[in-house]
This record gives structure tokens, C-alpha cells and sequence, in this order.
């Protein structure tokens, strides 16, 4: 009896299997005929009056510091925003199971990949927000006080406490 469920769960499985290949190979084939129409999570987020433009915080670079150590050297304009309440949109890329998160990193593409970071560290944000956030597939924007790091164990440029989901 035992053998009979697992060779039914083993053809079920490879049913199942072949089925999302075809499905995958279909959705591929479906998005390379349409490259001039990409989805909309592949377009980049357009700026929003009063939310901090990822172009800014894009402007940091890296230089080499003492014994070769990379740390980051920013411009004027984001050197003002260290300890200011301010609102960053971006995709959510959670940092641990569950559906809501309070610790977080918010970036400026959406996720590919679950173990890939979708951008350098100038186009991430880690969140320690006030409440729990659902996660979502789509941009939202976060208010908060943002702190630009001078030289973060984690390599991190930016980090935003006491986030606020700010209402569409």
C-alpha cells in the first residue's frame, strides 16, 4: 500500500513537473516576443515628488580606506539627509520567513532572486520599521529616519528606523 502512494505522489510529481516546464517555456517565450512591453516589475520606479530618488542615493561611491578597506563616500546632497525624517519607495526583500516583516531591506529593483541582492549596496535601504509590514511583490513607499552610514560592518550605506508605511 505504502509503495502504490509513493509511486502515485512520483507520477503526480513528475506530471506536475513537466506541466510548470511547459508553462515556464511558455511564459519565456510569451516575454521574449514582447521586449518592447516588459512587466512592470522590470520597469524602473519613477520619481515621486517629496520621496527621496534612488538617483540620489546612487550618487555614493566607494573609496579605499585604511589597510584597503571600501567605504562609502557620499555627495553633499545625501550627507544632508543623515538623521532627517524622510520617504524612500522601493520593493520589500524580506530578511526572514513570514508574512509580516519588521526588519527588512527595501531596494530599488524587485528581488530575482530570494539569495541575490537585486543592487548595490547604494540601492538598498535596510528598514527597522515602527509595525509589522505585509509583504508585497509591489513598491511602496516608507517614511522614517534615515541614517547614512559612515562605515557599516555589514557594508550597508543606508538605514531607515521607525519606518511608517505612508498610504497610497
Amino acid at each position: 500500500m505504502l509503495h502504490r502512494l509513493l509511486l502515485k505522489r512520483l507520477v503526480l510529481g513528475a506530471g506536475a513537473l513537466a506541466g510548470a516546464s511547459l508553462l515556464a517555456s511558455a511564459s519565456a517565450s510569451a516575454l521574449a516576443g514582447a521586449l518592447n512591453e516588459p512587466p512592470s516589475f522590470f520597469a524602473p520606479l519613477t520619481d515621486i515628488p517629496g520621496v527621496v530618488s534612488w538617483k540620489l542615493l546612487g550618487k555614493a561611491t566607494t573609496v579605499k580606506a585604511s589597510k584597503g578597506r571600501m567605504v562609502p563616500k557620499y555627495t553633499p546632497d545625501i550627507r544632508a539627509l543623515d538623521n532627517t525624517d524622510v520617504k524612500v519607495q522601493g520593493f520589500m526583500m524580506p530578511l526572514e520567513p513570514g508574512q509580516k516583516q519588521k526588519h527588512f531591506l527595501l531596494t530599488v529593483t524587485s528581488a530575482s532572486c530570494p539569495f541575490c541582492l537585486p543592487a548595490g549596496p547604494e540601492g538598498v535601504v535596510e528598514i527597522k520599521s515602527r509595525t509589522p509590514v505585509k509583504f508585497s511583490y509591489a513598491p511602496f513607499i516608507l517614511q522614517g529616519k534615515l541614517t547614512v552610514l559612515a562605515s557599516d560592518p555589514m557594508g550597508l550605506y543606508y538605514r531607515m528606523t521607525d519606518a511608517t508605511v505612508v498610504p497610497p
